[in-house]
């Protein structure tokens, strides 16, 4: 069963890589933003189909995302800090489904393809570090999901 959603928070670094790949390769994508479409660059631009929550909070924002989605991916470098670290805890306490793929480290698409099979993810949340705290983030998240979503399944 395909993954035929991508969803993600829409801030810079690895949402922004989530919805730009699915773009790119045609898949449906979206998720919420928080009110005003607050990002750390400013507005999240309008390419981004994206709803805005009625807070500007980035936590509400993780919540409905992860809610919302079959299963959450996590991409990073490392263990996950801040709001990503947030997403991870937000995932366990709802219960649902969540991968960590340490890019600094084995993270393969291949397992995470599987890992999605396993689960029948049909929505699948994308979150990670921000560029501002992760520079580079975006286009090592990027290939990666680029190579994830194109394998044979």
């Amino acid at each position: 069963m395909p993954v035929l959603k991508i969803v993600s928070g829409a801030q810079t670094g690895v949402d922004r890589a989530a919805l730009d790949v699915a773009l790119d390769l045609g898949f449906a994508c979206g998720g919420w933003v928080p009110r005003g479409r607050l990002a750390e660059d400013g507005r999240v631009p309008h390419r981004y189909p994206v709803r805005e929550i009625p807070s500007r909070g980035y936590a509400q924002r993780t919540v409905r995302n992860v809610r919302d989605s079959d299963a959450t991916l996590i991409l990073t470098r490392g263990s996950p800090t801040g709001g990503t670290a947030l997403t991870l805890r937000t995932a366990e306490e709802l219960g649902r489904p969540c991968l960590v793929a340490d890019l600094a480290a084995d993270a393969s698409p291949s397992t995470v393809q599987a890992w999605l099979r396993e689960r029948r993810v049909r929505v699948l949340n994308v979150a990670g570090p921000r560029e501002s705290s992760a520079p580079g983030i975006h286009e090592e998240a990027a290939a990666f999901l680029r190579v994830l979503l194109t394998l044979p399944a």
